[in-house]
């Protein structure tokens, strides 16, 4: 039986790839094993599943002054030395890395072992986990075209960013029950990320008085964002998060406006969502988001507002713009070259390990 080792944490979006290969990879008969961080979110997420788990000591690579920077080197080191020691001993034949500051001594450690590495970039720009283990990586997976464009030709491969098979399973029925619906309206669905985002959340709330006029709105605002005044609201449903009941969800609607995080532009080219992206901006992030939204609305599968110029007026034409040529936006989508990244990402895992 051949053995992969999968690494990658420090947030959520640092995991889910791994996870969604997961079915994949006991289909093709892997035995898996997964390295992180001894208490970080990957050991959460990755507790779901009968897969043996490996904390090592980890550090975070900043670009900012920090007190931390002095001593998190050592820590790095200490994770490489572990991480050696239990590659010697599980012997992998491939590691899958989706990055994070946690993959950095698993990926180097593994190449000094001889090990082969494919590593994931979800992002536009490579993050400086990603660009220290480039060097050493087989393969180097990526989501936008841009990104292929600035690597190596014989590393780098358009693959798109794994995506959970389950959340095309949803219903429709199911979802307009769960959130006490009618069809009588097409459905928007806003997402700001698990935290939410108090920007969004307030343009979508000011547009209610109109957007009601014409949609259901279903919001996951985010933890501790509810607001108590609009809970019996007709046609408005709010959620902090939504897990199980997500595919559901989704499968209600008619089009979604959303943070430009990768994976959750990703999950919205999967299901062909017409979407209107609203970054973070540059004072909240290094950027990424917005080279994110801005490849896809060249892509043609999004409309794209700037938070700065973010108010009710603007929401509120721009969703009626969307959904009045919302078919032109899923003929775009579904003209996409990375329709399938699970089966593109198993065929590299595959010959890997040969």
């Amino acid at each position: 039986m051949k053995k992969i080792l999968l690494t990658g944490g420090g947030t959520a979006g640092h995991v889910t790839a791994n996870l969604a290969l997961i079915p994949s990879l006991v289909e093709a008969g892997f035995e898996i094993h997964y390295m992180g961080s001894y208490d970080g979110i990957e050991k959460k997420l990755i507790a779901d599943f009968d897969i043996p788990y490996y904390g090592i000591s980890t550090g975070k690579f900043r670009r900012y002054f920090d007190p931390k920077n002095f001593s998190d080197p050592f820590r790095v080191l200490k994770g490489y030395s572990q991480a050696k020691k239990i590659i010697k001993q599980i012997k992998p034949d491939v590691v899958f890395s989706k990055g994070g500051f946690v993959s950095v001594p698993v990926v180097r450690a593994a190449a000094k072992n001889k090990v082969p590495c494919i590593i994931h970039e979800s992002d536009m720009t490579p993050g400086l986990a990603n660009k220290l283990c480039a060097k050493v990586a087989a393969k180097i997976c990526c989501t936008f075209p841009e990104t292929v464009e600035s690597l190596p030709k014989d590393k780098a491969i358009l693959t798109g960013s794994p995506i959970r098979k389950e959340l095309a399973e949803g219903s429709k029925e199911a979802g307009m029950k769960f959130c006490g619906f009618t069809t009588d309206k097409p459905v928007i669905m806003v997402v700001g990320g698990s935290q939410g985002s108090a920007s969004v959340n307030e343009a979508v709330r000011s547009s209610l008085p109109k957007l009601l006029e014409k949609f259901n709105v279903v919001h996951l605002c985010g933890k501790d964002k509810i607001d108590n005044l609009l809970l019996t609201k007709e046609g408005y449903k709010q959620f902090e998060y939504v897990k199980a009941e997500m595919k559901d969800v989704f499968a209600m609607a008619d089009i979604v406006i959303s943070r430009a995080g990768a994976n959750a532009i990703c999950e919205l080219l999967f299901l062909r969502k017409p979407n209107i992206l609203i970054p973070l901006p540059t004072s909240q992030s290094r950027g990424d988001q917005i080279l994110n939204a801005n490849s896809f609305a060249d892509q043609g599968f999004s409309i794209v507002i700037e938070e700065e110029y973010l108010d009710c007026d603007v929401l509120t034409n721009k969703v009626m713009e969307l959904y009045d040529n919302r078919q032109t936006y899923i003929d775009a989508m579904s003209k996409s070259k990375i329709n399938d990244p699970i089966s593109t990402i198993m065929g590299l895992i595959n010959e890997a390990a040969k």
